[in-house]
C-alpha cells in the first residue's frame, strides 16, 4: 500500500520509507528478498554455500525466562478470580452490613429472638433499647461519612505536597451545590428511609440512583459515538475561555431536541429509545413505594428526594463537549476546569458534606421520634454493656394470607427480662463495613489498573445487588423459619429488618417488588461504559475515578458511575489514514485551524545512542536491540495499516546514533580525515546484528553518506523501515563527549525538528508531550517491551519528565559480581524508595526515557549547555551529566519515575582499575549535585510536587551516611578486629589506621596508577581479613545472644535482603553475589571514596580511553625530540658510573680525563656545538634511509599486489586489519602508520594529483570504500544554516590556551584540597568521638533492653543465691547513628514492597493470555480483530526465517525437521538446505513490509487449514487477511493508474544528480551561488572518474530534508 508522499516528514525524517522509493518498493512484482546489487560480492558462488548461522543466545535481554513468564500468566488468571470474589464478596458484605446497621435504629425495632434459653415452647421478642440505637447510629454515622473523611485528607495532602489550582466561584459554588445535594441524600438514606423499609426492598431502591446520569447521558449522546465531528479534535480556544464563561450559556440552548431529533439514522433512534426507556425506570424507582406506602409510612415519601439528590453526585462523568446542546457543552466547561482544581475544591467539599451529613443526621432523628438530646447523652452509655429486653409473646400464623403479624404489635404474656449483652458486636459490624468497602474499592481499582476490568471489576458490580438480595432472601428465610438459627453465629437481639411476606411470590407481586428488574437493567445500561475501559496500562486514580473515592452507603453504584468514562471519541478505521500520517509539513490551512490531530497525540520515540569506543560485542548488542525495536514497530504500523485496526501502543520510531571523535587523519602527506576503526566497525557489523534478530542471513542497505558541518552522517533505512542515522562529530569542528552529544540531539529534534515546524502551537504543545527521547549507550541491550513500559508510565502522568528502568550489569569476573548486587540492592531499596516517597534523582543515560516537553522547559536544556567555566561545574556538568540533567528537571517541578518491570542489560566494567576509574567519576558528580539539590531545596519543594521536605530530610540523612561513610567503615573494621583476633582497641586501632594513612599519603603524592595498584593490594588485604571477621562476628553473636544491637542488627539487614530478593523472583540469582559484596565493603566504602576524593581534580573520562592519531608534522616533532633524548642520554647507559653525571651528552670541557673508560671528569664544561651538529646530521640521515627503504617496499608491492615478497610488515597490517579493535606495539603502530602512509603517497605519485576538496562537498572520508557504497546527498540549506549556528553559538570547539589550562588545573587542585581537607576533618571527628566512647563506656552509656544476661552466684557460707543482671551498654553516638540507619531500612524497606505491588500491577497488565482474552466487551463479535490479534498475526507474517518457504508449509513437518536438525545430527537435510541457498545465488537485503505484502498475496483459501496449526486463526484472523489482501490490491490498482501501467523509472527516485541541482530554483544569493559552485566543481573533479562502480558513478543528492528521498 502506497503512502501518501510529503516534503517534510515528522520533523524531516520521522516517519516510515516511502513504499514508491525504487528501493523499497511493495509492488506485487517486487521479490520478496530483493538483490543488493550496490554492494560488493553480492553474488554468491556455488561452492560458498556454507553458512554460519547466527547463534540462539539466552543470555542478555534474550534470556529465556520461561517459568518466570508461565507464572506471571498463572498469576493473571489467578488476578481474574480473586480480583473478581473480592470485589463481589467485599460489595456484598459491605451493602448487607450497611442494612444490618440501617435496621437496628428502626423506631421501636422488635425482632423475634431465640427461645432455646428460655423455653422451647414460647415465643420471645427483643427490643433494643435508646441507648443502643444511639450506638448503632453514630456508628452509621461513621460508616458513612469515613470516604469523606479521607476524600478530605488525600486533598489537602495533594494541596500541600503537590500542584493545585483555584477555580472561579462560580465553578466552586456550582460543584459544592451538587455535592451538598449528594450529601443529603445520602443521609435521609440511611438515616430515613433505609430504616423505614425492610433490608430487601432497601438493597433492591439502591439501584435507583442514576436519575441525573440518565439525564445527561441522554443529553450528551449524539449519533456517532458522542461525537459531533470527525476525529479527537481538542480546541485550545475552550481552554482559554474556561474561566471567563458565564453561567448564562447554560440555558442559551441554540439548537432545539426536536432538530435533534429529526436528524437521527436508525441506530440513533434505538439508542435515544434505549436511554429514555432507562430514563423512565429510574423514574419510576423514585416514585414507587413513596406512592404506594407512602400514606402509611409519611417518612417514605422522603424517597424521590433522598434518590434524585444522591444521583447528583456523578453528573460530570456524564457531561461531554460533544453533545448537541450548547448549555451541556457550557457545563463541560467547569468539568474541565475539574482537571485542576478538584483537589482544591475537595478540600473544602469534603468537609462540608460531613457537617451535612451530621446535621441531616440530627433531623432525621428527629423526625424519627428520637430524641435529639439523648443523641449525645446516651452515647457513653451505648458504647458499654448494657441489658436488652427480652418478652414472651403469642404469635399466630395465617396461612390462609400468608402474612406475619407484626412482632412489634405483638401482645405480651408475659414479664420481660432483661439479658446483657456486649458493646463489641456493633463496633465489630461498623469494621466489617468500613474494611470491605475499602477493600472492594482497592480491588476494583487494581482490576481497573491491569487491565482486566471486564471480568473483575463490571461483572461483579453489576452483580452485586442481586446477590444481595439472593443473600437477604436465604437468610431472612431461615430466620422466619426457626428464629435460633442464627444463635451462636449473631447475637440473638440482632437481624435485618425481615420482610413482613411468608411467601416469596405474594411479596413479590404485593409489594412491587418485580419492577426492581427494569432497575437494574437500566442502571447496567446508564453504565454501560465500564464494559469497554479506554484506559491506559497501570493508570492513575485520577485517570480511572471522577471523584477521589467512594459512596460506602450505595458502594457497587458509586463505583460503577464514578468510573470514568473517556469523552474522546474512539478512532475509527475510517481514520487511520490521519492516525498513519507521515507527513509533519501542514496541511494548506493547517496554521488556520487551531485543532489537534489524531497523528499529533502518536508518542515519537528518538533513540538516541551516544557511542565513543565500544568493541565489537557491544555494537552488536546495541544493534540487535535497535533491529528489535524497528521489527516491533513495523508490525505495530503494519497491523494498522492492512488490517486496519487502531493500536494503542503504537509509536512512531528514528535512531539516531552520536559518534564522538569519529574521525582520524591518514597517513600521507596531505593527512586528510577518514573515519576511524570504530565506525567502520559499527558499519560492518549492522548486518550481523539484523541477522541475530531475523534468525536467518540478512543484508541491509548500504548507508547514504552526508557531509555535514560537524563532521558527518550515515544513513541507513532498516529492514522495518525506519531511519537509524550515525552522526559522526568531528572534535575540530564541534564539541565532543557526552553531555554536548546530547545538547546536539535536543536541539536537533526538540529545536529545528518541532519548533521550527511550521504548524499551530496547539498542535506543537501536542507533539511537545508526546516526544520523547530514548537515551541509550553505546552497549545497551533491551527488548521493545521495556520501552513500552516506560512510555506506559509517561502516559500515565503527564508531569513526569523522565523514566528510568533496571539497568542489569553484564560482565564475568568478580568486579561483575560486586556489581551485580550492588546495583541490585540500588534498584531494590535506593530507586523503589525514591520513586515512591519524592522523586528519582538520576535517570541513567544508559536506558532513559525522556519528556520532549520536559526538556524543552526553561533552565533546562538551555542550561544543560552551560559550559564549565569554575572547578565545581568540571565535577558536576562533565563527570555526571545525567544526573545533572535529572537536578534540572527536579528543580524545574518536574517527576522521575523507575520501572523495575523495565529491563536493560550494559556491559559494566571488568577490571578492577577500570571501575575505580569510573566510580572516581560517579562519586565526586553525585555529590556535587546532591549537594546543588539540597542547597536549593526550598525552591524546590515548592515547585516540584513530588518532593517534600520530609524527602529533604531522608535525602540528608543518606548524604550524612556517605560522608561518613569511611569513617563507619573504619571503626566496624575496628571492633571487626577486636572480635575476630582478640586484640585491644588501640591495638586494633593502629592495624587499621596505618594502612587507611598510607594510602591517603599515595592518593596525595603518587599518580593514578600507583593510588590504584596500592588499592588493589589493601583491598585484597581486607578481602581475607573480612572472612576472618565473619567468623569473628559469628563468635560475637554466639557470646552477646541473638538480641544483642550487632546481632540484630545483622539479622535485619540480612533478611531484608532475602526477603527482597524474593519478591524480586527474576533477579534472585544476585543474592549469592552478596558474598562478593561484603568481602570488598572495606575496598568500596572506604578506600574507593578515598580515592574519588583525592582525585577530584581529575576530569578525564577514564574509561574506553585510547591515544588518537596525531598529524604528522606533530609526531614528527614528538620523534625528534625522542630521538635527541636518546642521543643524550646514551652515554648513560653505556657507562657503568653514568648516573654520577652526563656522559657522551654535546657538553666539553676545557680539561678532560677519564679512567679505564669506567669515568670521565670534565672541568669548565660548555656547549659543543659541533657535537650538536654531528648528531643532528646524522638522524636526518638515519631518518632518510628509512623513508627510502619504505618506498622501495611499496614501489615492490605496486610490482607484486599478492605481497608475496612482504614479508614481516605485510603480516602486521594484515592482522591489522582484520580486526578494528586490535592493538599494536607503539613502534609496530609507528611503522604501519608509516608505511600506510607512504604506499598512499607512492599512490598518488603514480596515479593522480591532488584534488581541491570541500567538506561539505566532497570530503575525503565518503570516498572510504569500508563505508560501502552507498549514495551520497548533502544537507538541505534549511538544516545546513541551523547546525552552522548550533555550533557558533553553544557547540564550537573549546580551544584553551596553556594558561587556562593552567588555571582551570590549579582550580581544580584547590577544590580537591578544600574537600579532602573537609572529608578528613568529618571522619575524623566522628572517628574520633565515637572511639572514645567506646572506650569509656563504663561512664557514659545507653543501657540496651534486651538480651540481659543473669548471673546466678551460691554464696554457701552464707547460704545466699546472689542474681545479677548484666546489661549491653552502647554509646550514644553510635546508637543515634544505628537508630537513623534503621530508620532508613524500614523506610525502604516499607517503599520497596508499595513499589513492587504497583510494578507486579504493571507487570500483570503489561502479560497477555491470549487475542480473545484481551479483546473488549464491545468488541467481543467475532467477525471483528482487536488490535494485539492483529499485531500477533503481523508478526508471525513478517518472520524473514521462513520467508522461502510456503504458507501452506506444514508446521508439524517444520517443527520436526527444526529438532531433527538439533537433536538428530545424521537425519538432518544438509544437501537439501544447501541446493535450495544455491538457487538464490544472492546475499539480499529485506524489507519486512515487501515480506509481509508477499506472503498476504500468496494465501489461497486452501492454504487456511494448514496455516491454523501456526496462527490463531479464528473467522476475524481470516476476514483481517482478507481486508488486508483488498487494500493491497486497490494500492496496487491505484499505483498502476498513477503510473499509467508502467513500473516507474529508478532514475526518477534517486534525487537530484548535480545537474539537476545546478538548475533548481533557489533564492540568488551569495552563499547559495557560492554553494553550487562547489557542487559543480566537485562533480567535475577526477575523484568520480576515479570511484566507478560496476553498478553508477556515485551521486550526490539535495533534499528539501532528511527524509524526502526515502
Amino acid at each position: 500500500m502506497a503512502r501518501r508522499p510529503s516534503t517534510m516528514i515528522f520533523g524531516n525524517t520521522l516517519d516510515d520509507v516511502d513504499e514508491e522509493d525504487e528501493e523499497y518498493s511493495d509492488d506485487e512484482s517486487t521479490s520478496l528478498m530483493q538483490e543488493d546489487t550496490t554492494a560488493e560480492g553480492s553474488h554468491v558462488k556455488g561452492w560458498d554455500v556454507f553458512e554460519n548461522l547466527p547463534p540462539e543466545e539466552d543470555s542478555g535481554s534474550n534470556a529465556e525466562h520461561k517459568w518466570i513468564e508461565v507464572s506471571m500468566k498463572i498469576m493473571k488468571v489467578l488476578s481474574y478470580f480473586v480480583t473478581f470474589s473480592m470485589v463481589l464478596g467485599c460489595g456484598v458484605l459491605a451493602k448487607g452490613s450497611l442494612l444490618l446497621m440501617a435496621s437496628q435504629i428502626k423506631p421501636g425495632k422488635v425482632t423475634e429472638y431465640c427461645n432455646l434459653e428460655l423455653g422451647p415452647e414460647k415465643h420471645f421478642t427483643s427490643t433494643i433499647p435508646e441507648a443502643e440505637q444511639v450506638a448503632w447510629t453514630w456508628l452509621l454515622l461513621i460508616a458513612v461519612i469515613t470516604p469523606e473523611l479521607g476524600s478530605f485528607m488525600r486533598s489537602i495532602r495533594i494541596c500541600l505536597f503537590k500542584f493545585w489550582d483555584s477555580p472561579p466561584l462560580p465553578y466552586f459554588l456550582f460543584v459544592a451545590g451538587m455535592e451538598t445535594l449528594n450529601a443529603i441524600g445520602t443521609s435521609l438514606l440511611v438515616f430515613t428511609i433505609l430504616p423505614n423499609l425492610d433490608s430487601l426492598r432497601g438493597a433492591m431502591l439502591t439501584n435507583c440512583v442514576c436519575f441525573i446520569p440518565a439525564i445527561l447521558g441522554f443529553l450528551s449522546r449524539n449519533e456517532d459515538n458522542q461525537r459531533e465531528s470527525k476525529g479527537p479534535s481538542i480546541s485550545k480556544t475552550d481552554e482559554t475561555q474556561d474561566k471567563t464563561a458565564s453561567f448564562e450559556e447554560f440555558f442559551n440552548s441554540e439548537k432545539s431536541f426536536l432538530e435533534v431529533i429529526r436528524g437521527l439514522s436508525r441506530k440513533g433512534w434505538i439508542m435515544y429509545g434505549v436511554d429514555f426507556f432507562a430514563i423512565f425506570c429510574q423514574g419510576m424507582g423514585l416514585i414507587l413505594w413513596a406512592f404506594v406506602e407512602g400514606i402509611d409510612n409519611p417518612r417514605l415519601w422522603a424517597i424521590p428526594f433522598a434518590l434524585l439528590f444522591i444521583s447528583a453526585g456523578w453528573w460530570e462523568n456524564y457531561i461531554s463537549k460533544y453533545s448537541p446542546f450548547p448549555f451541556m457543552k457550557a457545563i463541560s466547561k467547569v468539568k474541565d476546569n475539574l482537571k485542576t482544581t478538584r483537589y482544591f475544591i475537595y478540600s473544602f467539599v469534603s468537609a462540608w458534606k460531613i457537617v451535612v451529613i451530621f446535621v441531616v443526621c440530627l433531623l432525621s432523628q428527629h423526625f424519627n421520634g428520637m430524641s435529639v438530646k439523648n443523641f449525645f447523652t446516651k452515647v457513653e452509655e451505648g458504647f458499654s454493656d448494657h441489658q436488652v429486653s427480652v418478652s414472651q409473646v403469642q404469635t399466630v400464623y395465617n396461612s390462609q394470607s400468608g402474612n406475619l403479624p407484626d412482632i412489634s404489635a405483638a401482645v405480651p404474656i408475659g414479664e420481660s427480662i432483661g439479658v446483657n449483652v456486649s458493646f463489641l458486636p456493633p463496633i465489630l459490624v461498623c469494621i466489617v463495613q468500613i474494611v470491605s468497602a475499602y477493600f472492594c474499592y482497592i480491588f476494583g481499582k487494581f482490576a481497573c489498573k491491569i487491565c482486566i476490568q471486564e471480568f473483575s471489576f463490571a461483572f461483579p458490580v453489576n452483580l452485586t445487588v442481586p446477590v444481595t438480595v439472593t443473600v437477604l432472601t436465604l437468610l431472612c428465610t431461615n430466620k422466619a423459619t426457626d428464629a435460633c438459627y442464627y444463635h451462636g453465629t449473631l447475637p440473638d437481639y440482632l437481624f435485618f429488618d425481615s420482610p413482613s411476606m411468608y411467601m416469596l411470590t405474594q411479596y413479590i407481586s404485593e409489594k412491587h417488588v418485580w419492577v426492581w428488574v427494569f432497575w437494574l437493567i437500566s442502571q447496567s445500561w446508564i453504565t454501560i461504559h465500564i464494559w469497554a475501559p479506554k484506559c491506559d496500562r497501570v493508570a492513575s486514580t485520577d485517570k480511572l475515578f471522577v471523584i477521589p473515592l467512594y459512596s460506602s452507603v450505595v458502594l457497587d453504584q458509586s463505583l460503577a458511575l464514578n468510573r470514568r468514562q473517556d469523552d474522546q471519541p474512539d478512532l475509527l478505521s475510517e481514520e487511520l489514514d490521519d492516525f498513519l500520517e507521515t507527513s509533519d509539513k501542514p496541511d494548506s490551512g493547517r496554521m488556520t485551524d487551531n485543532q489537534v490531530k489524531a497523528s499529533d497525540c502518536i508518542p515519537r520515540i528518538y533513540a538516541c545512542a551516544t557511542m565513543w569506543h565500544e568493541t565489537r560485542e557491544e555494537m552488536i548488542e546495541m544493534l540487535k536491540s535497535i533491529m528489535r525495536l524497528d521489527a516491533d514497530q513495523s508490525a505495530r504500523h503494519n497491523a494498522q495499516q492492512y488490517f486496519r485496526v487502531v493500536d494503542p501502543d503504537y509509536y512512531k520510531l528514528e535512531i539516531h546514533v552520536f559518534f564522538d571523535d569519529a574521525y582520524e587523519l591518514t597517513d600521507d602527506e596531505d593527512e586528510e580525515k577518514v573515519v576511524n576503526q570504530f565506525v567502520k566497525l559499527l558499519v560492518a557489523t549492522i548486518d550481523e546484528a539484523a541477522s541475530h534478530v531475523h534468525e536467518t542471513h540478512v543484508k541491509v542497505r548500504p548507508p547514504k553518506k552526508y557531509p555535514t558541518p560537524y563532521g558527518g552522517r550515515l544513513v541507513w533505512v532498516l529492514p522495518g523501515k525506519n531511519k537509524m542515522i550515525a552522526h559522526l562529530k568531528d572534535k575540530t569542528k564541534i564539541r565532543q563527549k557526552k553531555r554536548w552529544s546530547q545538547v546536539m540531539y535536543m536541539y536537533y529534534l526538540l529545536g529545528h525538528r518541532l519548533i521550527d515546524l511550521p504548524m499551530p502551537t496547539a498542535c506543537k504543545e501536542m507533539r511537545a508531550e508526546n516526544t520523547f527521547i530514548l537515551a541509550l549507550d553505546g552497549d545497551i541491550d533491551f527488548q521493545p517491551q521495556a520501552v513500552q513500559l516506560l512510555v506506559d508510565l509517561m502516559k500515565k502522568n503527564r508531569n513526569l519528565g523522565a523514566a528510568c528502568g533496571r539497568i542489569h550489569p553484564v560482565g564475568s569476573g568478580p568486579m561483575v559480581w560486586y556489581q551485580k548486587f550492588e546495583y541490585a540492592v540500588g534498584h531494590w531499596l535506593q530507586k523503589a524508595t525514591e520513586h515512591t516517597i519524592g522523586s528519582v534523582l538520576c535517570s541513567p543515560g544508559c536506558f532513559s526515557l525522556f519528556r520532549g516537553k520536559a526538556l524543552m522547559d526553561d533552565n533546562v536544556m538551555r542550561r544543560y549547555t552551560t559550559r564549565a567555566y569554575e572547578a565545581r561545574h568540571y565535577v558536576q556538568y562533565d563527570q555526571g551529566e545525567d544526573r545533572w540533567l535529572c537536578t534540572l528537571l527536579l528543580q524545574r517541578g518536574h517527576h522521575v519515575e523507575y520501572s523495575a518491570a523495565s529491563d536493560a542489560y550494559t556491559h559494566c566494567p571488568e577490571g578492577f582499575n577500570e571501575f575505580y576509574n569510573q566510580r572516581r567519576r560517579w562519586v565526586p558528580s553525585t555529590m556535587a549535585n546532591i549537594f546543588d539539590l539540597l542547597g536549593d531545596y526550598k525552591r524546590t519543594v515548592e515547585c516540584n510536587a513530588n518532593i517534600s521536605t520530609l524527602y529533604i530530610v531522608y535525602q540528608m540523612v543518606l548524604m550524612a551516611g556517605t560522608v561518613l561513610g569511611p569513617g563507619t567503615i573504619f571503626l566496624m573494621l575496628v571492633g571487626a578486629f577486636v572480635a575476630a583476633f582478640k586484640i585491644d582497641n588501640w591495638t586494633s586501632f593502629y592495624y587499621n589506621l596505618i594502612p587507611i594513612m598510607i594510602y591517603m599519603f599515595v592518593c596525595f603524592l603518587c599518580k593514578s596508577d600507583v593510588q590504584l595498584w596500592t588499592a588493589l593490594l589493601i583491598s585484597t588485604v581486607y578481602g581475607l581479613v573480612m572472612i576472618a571477621v565473619l567468623v569473628g562476628i559469628m563468635m560475637q553473636i554466639a557470646e552477646d545472644g541473638p538480641l544483642a544491637p550487632s546481632s540484630l542488627f545483622l539479622f535485619i539487614v540480612a533478611s531484608e535482603f532475602i526477603v527482597t530478593a524474593i519478591l524480586h523472583p527474576k533477579e534472585i540469582g544476585c543474592l549469592p553475589h552478596g558474598i562478593t559484596y561484603y568481602i570488598t565493603v572495606p575496598s568500596m566504602y572506604l578506600l574507593l571514596i578515598i580515592y574519588s576524593v583525592f582525585n577530584m581534580n581529575n576530569v578525564s573520562w577514564g574509561t574506553r580511553e585510547i591515544i588518537s592519531r596525531r598529524r604528522r608534522q606533530e609526531m614528527e616533532e614528538e620523534k625528534k625530540k625522542k630521538a635527541e633524548e636518546a642521543l643524550k642520554n646514551k652515554g648513560k647507559k653505556k657507562s657503568l658510573l653514568g648516573f654520577l653525571g652526563p656522559a657522551g651528552g654535546d657538553d666539553a670541557g676545557s680539561m678532560e680525563f677519564s679512567f679505564a673508560g669506567l669515568f670521565k671528569c670534565m672541568l669548565c664544561t660548555h656547549k659543543d656545538d659541533s657535537k650538536a651538529e654531528e648528531k643532528r646530521s646524522l638522524l636526518q640521515i638515519t631518518e632518510s634511509l628509512e623513508r627510502l627503504g619504505k618506498r622501495m617496499e611499496n614501489i615492490e608491492r605496486c610490482i607484486d599486489p599478492r605481497g608475496m615478497t612482504s614479508g614481516r610488515r605485510r603480516s602486521v597490517i594484515s592482522s591489522a586489519g582484520s580486526n578494528f579493535l586490535g592493538t599494536l606495539a607503539e613502534e609496530d603502530a609507528n611503522d604501519v602508520d608509516d608505511e600506510i602512509s607512504d604506499r598512499s603517497d607512492s599512490g598518488s605519485m603514480i596515479s593522480e594529483p591532488k584534488i581541491e576538496r570541500d567538506d561539505l562537498v566532497n570530503p575525503y572520508w565518503i570516498e572510504d570504500p569500508d563505508l560501502k557504497n552507498g549514495d551520497v546527498e548533502i544537507l538541505s540549506r534549511d538544516e545546513m544554516v541551523f547546525w552552522k549556528d548550533l555550533i557558533d553559538k553553544y557547540l564550537y570547539p573549546i580551544a584553551e590556551s596553556d594558561d587556562e589550562k593552567k588555571k582551570i588545573a590549579n582550580d581544580l587542585k584547590q577544590l580537591r584540597d578544600k574537600s579532602v581537607f573537609a572529608f578528613f576533618m568529618l571522619n575524623a571527628f566522628f572517628v574520633v568521638i565515637v572511639f572514645l566512647l567506646q572506650l569509656h563506656r563504663d561512664l557514659l552509656h545507653v543501657t540496651w533492653p534486651l538480651g540481659v544476661k543473669n548471673n546466678i552466684t551460691y554464696v554457701a557460707t552464707a547460704h545466699e543465691i546472689i542474681i545479677t543482671k548484666k546489661y549491653l551498654q552502647l554509646e550514644p553516638i553510635g546508637l543515634i547513628f544505628v537508630f537513623f540507619f534503621g530508620i532508613i531500612l524500614i523506610i525502604q524497606f516499607v517503599a520497596m514492597l508499595i513499589h513492587r505491588l504497583g510494578t507486579f500491577s504493571h507487570i500483570l497488565a503489561s502479560t497477555e493470555l491470549s487475542c480473545y482474552c484481551n479483546k473488549k466487551v464491545a468488541n467481543v463479535n467475532d467477525e471483528e480483530m482487536s488490535s494485539k490479534e492483529a499485531v500477533s498475526v503481523i508478526r508471525e507474517f513478517m518472520r524473514v526465517k521462513d520467508s522461502d518457504r510456503d504458507l501452506d508449509y506444514d508446521s508439524k513437518k517444520a517443527k520436526k525437521e527444526r529438532r531433527m536438525d538439533r537433536y538428530n545430527a545424521g537425519q538432518r537435510t544438509t544437501v537439501e538446505k544447501l541446493e535450495r541457498k544455491k538457487s538464490k545465488q544472492t546475499h539480499q537485503s529485506i524489507s519486512l513490509t515487501s515480506v509481509l505484502r508477499e506472503r498476504l498475496n500468496s494465501i489461497r483459501p486452501d492454504t487456511i487449514e494448514s496455516m491454523s496449526s501456526r496462527l490463531s486463526v479464528r473467522r476475524s484472523t481470516l476476514r483481517g487477511i482478507q481486508r488486508a489482501q483488498s487494500v493491497i490490491r486497490e494500492e496496487t490498482e491505484r499505483r498502476r493508474s498513477l503510473t499509467g501501467g508502467y513500473p516507474r523509472r529508478r532514475s526518477s527516485q534517486t534525487g537530484n544528480s548535480f545537474s539537476d541541482i545546478s538548475t533548481m530554483s533557489l533564492e540568488e544569493n551569495s552563499e547559495e551561488k557560492s554553494f553550487r559552485n562547489n557542487l559543480r566543481n566537485a562533480q567535475e573533479s577526477p575523484v568520480f572518474a576515479r570511484r566507478q562502480t560496476p553498478r553508477k558513478s556515485v551521486q550526490f543528492k539535495e533534499n528539501a530534508d532528511l527524509g524526502s528521498d526515502v
